[in-house]
C-alpha cells in the first residue's frame, strides 16, 4: 500500500470519478462561462484550454492513441476537476488551511520517489487526464484536503466541503450539466467527495 503522504494524487485518483455530477440537465446559462463558482468564472476558453493542454501532451505521449481514445469525457472530467479544486481550496482557506511552496515541493519529489520516478508520474497523470504543467495544482488541492482531513476528521472534512459547495452557488453552463453538490462525487466512490489519499492508493498499485 502507498503511504499517505506519497500517493499519487488523490486530486487524480478520485475528483475524475466525479463525472455523473454532471448531467444532462442544466442552470442558467452564464455567456462565456463553463461555469461560475461564488465570484469565479471558469471560461469556457480557460476550460478549453486546459482541455488542449491534456490533448498535446497526450498526442506527444508513446500512448498517445490510447490516452486520446479514452479521453472522450475529457472536458466534462476537467469542468469537474476545476470546480472541485475551487472548492477544497475556499474549504481551506475559511478553516486556517493552506500549503507552502516546500510543502508542495516535497510532496512532489515523494510523490516521484514512490511511483517510479517523474516520467512515470507524468505518465499516470496524463493517463488521468491532466496534463505536466497541471500536477503541482493537483497535489496541492490533495494536501489541502489532506490537512483538513487531519484537522476536522473525514466525516466532518466532508460536510465542510459541502457547506462550501453550497455557499459557493455553483453553477454549470447547460452544456456541461448540472452540479450535485450534495453528491460531490460517483455514486461508486466510498466517501461522499474526494476520497483519502490511503484509499485510492489502496484500491490500486503503486
Amino acid at each position: 500500500m502507498i503511504r499517505r503522504r506519497t500517493a499519487l494524487s488523490v486530486t487524480a485518483a478520485a475528483l475524475l470519478a466525479a463525472a455523473p455530477l454532471l448531467t444532462a440537465c442544466g442552470q442558467t446559462a452564464h455567456p462565456g462561462a463553463a461555469a461560475v463558482v461564488g465570484d469565479d468564472r471558469i471560461t469556457v476558453s480557460q476550460l478549453q484550454r486546459q482541455v488542449e493542454e491534456v490533448r498535446e501532451a497526450q498526442r506527444s505521449s508513446p500512448q498517445g492513441e490510447q490516452l486520446t481514445a479514452n479521453s472522450a469525457r475529457l472536458g466534462q472530467d476537467t469542468l469537474v476537476r476545476l470546480i472541485q479544486y475551487r472548492i477544497v481550496e475556499k474549504a481551506g482557506k475559511d478553516n486556517g488551511v493552506g500549503v507552502t511552496r516546500r510543502e508542495l515541493q516535497r510532496q512532489r519529489a515523494d510523490v516521484e520517489a514512490a511511483n517510479g520516478g517523474a516520467a512515470t508520474v507524468r505518465g499516470r497523470f496524463l493517463a488521468l487526464g491532466i496534463a505536466p504543467d497541471q500536477i503541482d495544482q493537483a497535489l496541492s488541492v490533495d494536501l489541502v484536503r489532506a490537512k483538513l482531513d487531519g484537522k476536522f476528521g473525514a466525516a466532518r472534512t466532508n460536510e465542510i466541503l459541502m457547506r462550501t459547495s453550497d455557499s459557493l452557488h455553483v453553477d454549470v453552463n447547460p452544456r456541461y450539466g448540472v452540479w450535485d453538490g450534495k453528491r460531490g462525487t460517483a455514486k461508486t466512490a466510498l466517501e461522499p467527495w474526494l476520497r483519502s489519499a490511503a484509499e485510492a492508493g489502496a484500491a490500486r498499485p503503486a
